[in-house]
């Protein structure tokens, strides 16, 4: 077993994930982290040389995840492609109706980290972007969409702007009308293939 996949690694991981998303990167300890895993703070430097690390693995955590679970949203929506990319939306908007939802841990995570563009965790939060870009390029190509990665990138310039005022205002209706605004895109795109 690779020190990557060790369950001490994941319990590390999982109790980050919990404290950073609940509190933010910089509220947030590695002695806390340490404590809520149930290990000593050398255990945790064991596996991960600096809180930098750590705050990169626990983005990379959650890319997959993440795309999964946007992905099965897609899947399960009956009709249009629009309709399956505004269900991506429309169930996001869900989500954060949820008292203990905190926005995009990437996007939240890049904003304390704005100084600092080459850090790895803002590393991590550009891949899993452009992740979700790629995945969602090919589903669109895949339903014969004009210009799908142009249209990707536009779609998610429309979540994360979405993701970013609902923190302002603290309403998901955001997140709706930027939906209906991407299926208003999928549907011209639709009409006018190349």
């Amino acid at each position: 077993m690779t020190d990557l996949a060790s369950p001490t690694r994941k319990r590390i991981v999982d109790a980050a994930t919990k404290l950073f998303y609940a509190e933010g990167i910089g509220r947030v300890s590695v002695d806390a982290v340490a404590e809520k895993a149930g290990l000593t703070k050398r255990t945790l430097y064991y596996h991960f040389k600096s809180k930098d690390d750590l705050i990169a693995a626990y983005l990379d955590s959650r890319d997959q995840p993440n795309i999964k679970q946007m992905a099965g949203w897609f899947e399960a929506a009956e009709g249009s492609i629009e309709r399956k990319v505004e269900a991506i939306f429309t169930n996001l908007a869900r989500v954060a109706r949820h008292p203990k939802w905190k926005g995009c841990g990437f996007l939240r995570t890049a904003a304390e980290l704005a100084a600092m563009p080459g850090h790895p965790a803002v590393k991590a939060g550009s891949r899993h972007k452009k992740n979700f870009e790629t995945w969602l390029a090919g589903e669109l190509s895949g339903h014969g969409v004009g210009e799908p990665q142009v249209l990707a990138r536009e779609i998610v310039l429309l979540m994360d702007g979405a993701f970013s005022i609902m923190l302002i205002h603290r309403n998901p209706d955001y997140v709706e009308a930027a939906g209906r605004a991407a299926a208003t895109l999928v549907r011209a795109r639709s009409r006018h293939k190349d």
